[in-house]
């Protein structure tokens, strides 16, 4: 079931999307499933109970959250889903920059800001001095791995960093 990028930040809280990030780095190129991440971060609860039993309140109320996403989505939901993903501060800058000259009422999507780069877009905002001139190949590569996990189609607004 795939969710939505909003849907996705508005589901996990951030301390739990962390932990599932470890989880799916740890998998050694296995699929992570929601039913994966609860067992590991139960196995580590275990753990942690026998050498630190004080600080167990804040692991236990991340577990309480992924069991309701179990119950809600299911064991066999893909983790990744519910990482909050939010764009680097540079890719940020990129989508309101791109907000900011879009006057169609289509909104600004992730393959709009891909197609505005191609076009120019970083150009004009190292001219400004907005953006550092090495980060362009590193956008490209945030860009593109967002069009591949949630489609060219999906609303760039929904990864702004509001930090």
């Amino acid at each position: 079931m795939a969710i939505r990028i909003d849907d996705a930040s508005s589901r996990v809280s951030e301390e739990l999307s962390e932990v599932l990030e470890a989880v799916m780095a740890d998998a050694d190129d296995e699929p992570v499933t929601l039913g994966t991440a609860r067992d590991k971060l139960k196995e580590a609860l275990a753990e942690q109970g026998r050498e630190a039993s004080r600080r167990i309140g804040a692991e236990q109320s991340l577990y309480a959250e992924l069991e309701s996403l179990v119950e809600e989505y299911g064991e066999d939901a893909p983790a990744i889903d519910f990482i909050a993903v939010k764009a680097s501060d540079e890719l940020s800058e990129l989508i309101e920059a791109l907000l900011d000259q879009t006057e169609d009422e289509q909104g600004v999507t992730i393959g709009r800001v891909r197609e505005a780069v191609r076009r120019g877009l970083m150009a004009d905002l190292e001219g400004e001095g907005r953006l550092e001139p090495d980060v362009e190949q590193p956008l490209l590569a945030e860009l593109d791995a967002l069009i591949e996990r949630y489609g060219a189609d999906a609303p760039a607004e929904d990864l702004l960093r509001f930090d």
